[in-house]
């Protein structure tokens, strides 16, 4: 009898050894209260720092919705990690800015984030990791809403 493979199994696999990884082998306890979204929100306004970020901005790129996001950010400015300000072109809008602590906190985010790409990719040519992203963004693709199911 042949096993069928499942690839979202695989996934699976990888997304909680990456969660274990941080946990870890990360600077997790110099983090202070912070959580896997957080950081990825906080990552997000620190890699995006040439231009004003919005709450909407978090909605599209981690594709969530309004409440979730809202969830986040509340929750990030009620520990000190970022604050709303408003902007001058629009009374409505506030951009999230990201507080001293956040940048210390961004700063061993990146480092660890780049320790676990390195130990992920051990062994992979260049030619593997532009393949492999390739067919990261196609999995990604093939699962938006709208696709066929």
């Amino acid at each position: 009898m042949c096993e069928r493979y499942y690839i979202n199994t695989e996934l699976r696999i990888i997304s909680r050894n990456i969660n274990n990884y941080f946990i870890n082998y990360g600077n997790r306890k110099k983090l202070d209260r912070m959580t896997g979204s957080g950081g990825w929100i906080i990552s997000y306004i620190a890699e995006n720092y040439n231009r004003d970020v919005f709450q909407r901005d978090l909605e599209k790129e981690f594709d969530i919705t309004r409440s979730t996001a809202s969830k986040n950010v509340d929750l990030l400015v009620e520990n000190g990690f970022i604050e709303r300000e408003p902007v001058d072109y629009d009374a409505r809008l506030k951009k999230l800015v990201l507080t001293e602590k956040a940048r210390e906190v961004f700063k061993i985010m990146r480092n660890d984030r780049a320790a676990l790409e390195d130990q992920m990719l051990k062994g992979f040519s260049d030619e593997e990791k532009k393949q492999l992203r390739g067919f990261l963004k196609r999995l990604s693709s093939n699962l938006e809403i709208g696709e066929e199911f």
